[in-house]
């Protein structure tokens, strides 16, 4: 294949897959589809560049803004040329007008460039925003609640869902004031530089400076969520739809299935990767069919633990019986307990090593028998406690072992005794099968007990940096 096929390969599959599926041409406001796209750049690819990529030919602008309760003009005000006469044709006008100071000729606004009835069109464009975000030659924010440099740090855009990754994901990015006069002389507001506009982004979002200029991906997982936290979106489901992108996951989209739903989905999504700081939220669970390891929203990583992950990967399964998760089994002994009615409080010690001490109290009445308290101190009906380390190692030599670190996480688990045997027999033709007499005592699954996801430990004798190595049948795949 030749230089020239291969550049116009590139710039027919980036036209097709990675811009807008519909754009307004500023000539003239009227709607243009890829197609119309493709013949009107075909002729600014270069025939010899290796070093070509299409997003230098294909140039657009895209608006970020805070949507008006009424009188935002639609796919079909725009069509039915009735658009004018509406209160948010003058943003949309303003917003063309500043697109073509900077020499586009196309432009993208999420107010009227999707056919909101067409489910199939409505579904790709909310799994591609983030990377159409992306593409945009300029992403013009208007920063309707400002006048001043001082207003902006208050302006509703940083409160709401979608505009969280429409600030993350474009390259360039100029702001606007709420008449449409420039934050600064740059072209480019976001800016590499300690800027007075990017030290107020940094407060207004809490996102650290060389944060704002973002890689998607799984990875990170409890930070990057306490970004969305203190934000809003209209539809529940939004909270989870907007965050695809930043994590570079795809899930369909399903108005009407609600908020707690869509959100769990979007977490079993990021745990694909096996990123163990999906697991660093506290608070109760969401009400998941069948795992009790999925935070209940982004709120969940509010407040979170300081804890460091390596790229050492978990291998997560979501089945009927819960989130199976492969952790290395630490025991854990009880020193001290109290029951409080609706709570348990545990003093818990590992005999491995005797200096980890655990302080736990649990809220959670789904693993409270009132029943059974009256004999939780015997001995015969103790339940048995472990530390399930997240973020071991897989270390492969001569043989496989577990590397441990001086800081590591897990979660507190717990097994309950169980006298419900089935009748045990003796048969005598069951030739070549081992048989066992009747075991005398049984215990339930490991099963997640703390409010919340990892707990960290420090093992004080292993030096920073380095590992212990411990024996991997300490390893075992448990259900959360």
């Amino acid at each position: 294949m030749n230089q020239e096929e291969s550049n116009f390969d590139k710039f027919e599959r980036y036209v097709m897959n990675n811009i807008p599926i519909r754009l307004i041409r500023l000539s003239d406001m009227k709607f243009v589809v890829r197609s119309d796209v493709k013949k009107h750049f075909r002729s600014s690819v270069p025939i010899e560049d290796s070093l070509y990529h299409p997003s230098e030919s294909v140039r657009y602008a895209i608006l970020s803004h805070r949507w008006l309760d009424e009188g935002e003009p639609t796919y079909d005000d725009m069509k039915a040329d009735t658009a004018d006469g509406l209160a948010g044709y003058a943003k949309l006008n303003n917003f063309c007008k500043k697109a073509r100071e900077y020499g586009m000729e196309f432009a993208w606004s999420d107010t009227c460039c999707i056919d909101k009835n067409n489910s199939t069109e409505l579904d790709e464009s909310i799994r591609s925003m983030f990377r159409w975000y992306r593409n945009s030659a300029i992403c013009i924010v208007h920063l309707a609640q400002s006048e001043t440099i001082v207003d902006v740090e208050h302006d509703e855009w940083f409160t709401r869902g979608w505009t969280l990754q429409e600030l993350l994901a474009p390259e360039r990015i100029k702001f606007f004031y709420k008449h449409w006069t420039p934050l600064t002389e740059d072209e480019d507001d976001k800016n590499m530089e300690p800027t007075e506009v990017m030290e107020t982004l940094e407060r207004a979002t809490r996102i650290p400076f060389d944060d704002l200029f973002f890689t998607p991906g799984p990875f990170r997982v409890d930070k990057r969520m306490t970004w969305a936290a203190r934000r809003k979106t209209t539809r529940a489901e939004d909270v989870a739809y907007s965050l695809m992108g930043m994590f570079d996951v795809s899930l369909q989209v399903a108005y009407g299935e609600g908020g707690d739903r869509a959100f769990c989905r979007l977490i079993e999504a990021i745990m694909q990767a096996g990123d163990p700081s999906v697991f660093n939220w506290k608070g109760q669970s969401a009400e998941h069919c069948t795992s009790r390891a999925i935070p209940q929203s982004p709120q969940s990583y509010v407040n979170c633990q300081f804890l460091e992950f390596d790229a050492e990967r978990v291998e997560v399964t979501m089945t009927s019986l819960g989130l199976r998760v492969p952790l290395a089994i630490l025991p854990l002994n009880v020193s001290w307990r109290r029951f409080d009615g609706s709570s348990t409080c545990l003093k818990l010690k590992c005999p491995l090593c005797p200096t980890i001490e655990i302080d736990f109290t649990s809220y959670d009445h789904t693993n409270l028998f009132p029943e059974d308290i009256g004999r939780a101190m015997s001995d015969e009906y103790s339940w048995l406690y472990a530390l399930g380390v997240v973020n071991y190692s897989n270390i492969e030599g001569s043989r496989e072992v577990l590397g441990i670190r001086r800081k590591s996480a897990g979660f507190i688990l717990a097994r309950k005794p169980k006298s419900d045997f089935p009748p045990g027999i003796q048969p005598t033709d069951c030739l070549g099968i081992t048989i066992f007499p009747r075991p005398e005592q049984r215990f339930t699954r490991w099963t997640l007990i703390n409010n919340g996801g990892l707990v960290a430990v420090e093992f004080p004798n292993i030096p920073e940096g380095s590992v212990v190595y411990i024996d991997p049948d300490y390893l075992q795949s448990v259900y959360l």
